[in-house]
Order: C-alpha cells, then sequence, then structure tokens
C-alpha cells in the first residue's frame, strides 16, 4: 500500500439472511449508513452463518466473506486500525465467536475495537423500544403486539425477557416479546396474551432482518407457527414483515455503538 491509502477499516458483522429483499432493506442500509457516516473509513463487510453464505453462494454465485476470510482480506489491503461492528442483537454465541475470529488477527493489526451487539445496556433496551414505536405508537389497547425474536441457549438470552419486561415497566402493557428457540417462549406468551383477551394480535420480527423465520415461523402457515397458533386460539392476527433494520432509531443505535467503539 501506498501512503495515503486508508488505513483504516470497520467490519460489519451479521448473521446473514438468504431473502434478498429483506438484506436490501436492513443489513445493506446499516452498512450504508455506517459507510456514510465515516468515509475515512473502508467498509467490509462478513457474515457469521457459514449455511447462508453456502446457499447464496450456491443460488447466486456471490461469495460472501466470513470473519476470517474478512479479516485476511484486510491484512491484504494493508488494514491496519479495525472497529468490529456487529449487527446482533445480543451478546450471544454468534458474537462470541465472532470475536474469536477477529483476535487471531491481533498480531497484525495496530488496534481492533469492538462496538457492542444492539442489545447491551439498560440504555439500549429503552431506546430500541423508542425505536420500534415509531411504528406501533397508536396501537390501541384492546390489541396486543407480540414480537419474535430468535432465542439462544447462551446466558445473554436473558436480554429478552427483560426487554419484554421493559415494555411493560414503559405503559405498554399490551406489548410481549418472546422468542422461537428459547424463554419466553411461545406457551408463555399465549398464556399473557390469552390472560389479556385482545380483540386482536399484532406479530412482528425482533430480528435485524425479515427472513425465514419471520416468513415461517412467526407468518407463515405451518401449525407451529405463531401466527397459527393465535388464530387457532380464535384471535385475529395481522403479520408485520419489518426486520430491525429498517427503523431508523435502531440504525442510529448502531451508530452509536460505532462511535462509542471508536473513542475506547
Amino acid at each position: 500500500m501506498t501512503d495515503g491509502t486508508c488505513k483504516k477499516a470497520i467490519l460489519a458483522v451479521s448473521f446473514g439472511t438468504s431473502v434478498n429483499e429483506t438484506r436490501e432493506k436492513t443489513i445493506d442500509v446499516i452498512e450504508d449508513s455506517i459507510r456514510r457516516a465515516y468515509p475515512d473509513y473502508k467498509l467490509y463487510r462478513a457474515w457469521t452463518s457459514k449455511m447462508i453464505i453456502r446457499k447464496i453462494l450456491k443460488r447466486d454465485g456471490i461469495k460472501i466473506p466470513t470473519v476470517t476470510e474478512a479479516m485476511a482480506q484486510m491484512v491484504i489491503d494493508g488494514i491496519k486500525e479495525v472497529v468490529v461492528q456487529p449487527t446482533h442483537i445480543i451478546n450471544g454465541i454468534e458474537n462470541d465467536l465472532m470475536k474469536e475470529d477477529v483476535l487471531a488477527y491481533q498480531s497484525q493489526m495496530d488496534s481492533i475495537r469492538f462496538g457492542d451487539p444492539l442489545l447491551t445496556t439498560t440504555q439500549d433496551n429503552v431506546d430500541s423500544i423508542h425505536a420500534l414505536l415509531t411504528d406501533f405508537h397508536d396501537l390501541p389497547d384492546d390489541e396486543v403486539l407480540v414480537f419474535m425474536g430468535h432465542g439462544t441457549t447462551h446466558y445473554a438470552n436473558s436480554v429478552y425477557a427483560a426487554l419484554d419486561y421493559t415494555f411493560k415497566d414503559m405503559g405498554h402493557k399490551n406489548i410481549f416479546l418472546g422468542t422461537v428457540e428459547a424463554y419466553p417462549s411461545m406457551e408463555s406468551l399465549m398464556k399473557q396474551v390469552k390472560a389479556y383477551q385482545p380483540r386482536k394480535v399484532h406479530l412482528a420480527p425482533f430480528m435485524v432482518v425479515a427472513g425465514d423465520h419471520a416468513m415461517n415461523d412467526m407468518a407463515g402457515d405451518d401449525p407451529d407457527s405463531w401466527r397459527y397458533q393465535f388464530e387457532q386460539a380464535g384471535f385475529p392476527v395481522e403479520c408485520h414483515l419489518k426486520g430491525l433494520g429498517e427503523y431508523e432509531g435502531i440504525r442510529q443505535l448502531y451508530l452509536k455503538h460505532v462511535q462509542a467503539a471508536m473513542k475506547n
């Protein structure tokens, strides 16, 4: 590299999605907002789901780098300072593994800084709720909104229950948050919603992208889908297929985390 060439980079790390339409509205837009906010940094992309990476390569012929591949490319490109910003929701398994992969290149970098996932502090929880309520601020008292998170076996999964409590603590008694794969589960959500006795149920993903989970586990026709289960319980259901990355306030929160990492 010649002097004057950019030696600083931001690596945007996402789980990934095989649904191009939601990727364009979420991951791409988050990355574009980072790129515009930090024009002096070169932006790199990496995804952590090797299954999705393989699927896109086979289907579309597009190679999306893993974290290891992105870091190796940065070394080749002469990058010396990197800020890693995940679009992950919580400090879970994916985030832990991502950090391990990045830190394997520590000796080849002058500095590596990590931005926080979306929900890291109590203030992050509050800011995220404010961002989401731009769409749902006029939800009638006799209707409920149920967000679907992913969930994990990692101890960080407790963030989902904390966020559900925070909705209620902020006065939104008719907003619930559950997960596909952990707690709060659909079983506990169903009990709470039945106790509330709403006229209607709204479903929305609490995931960066409105991908396979949103389209199938949440809004699908399968008897296991949340929509089907709530309808079977007698509730009219409306699904909102909008990923978190589509909310301006959520994107601003990621940018805030990039900024904080740069100051560390």
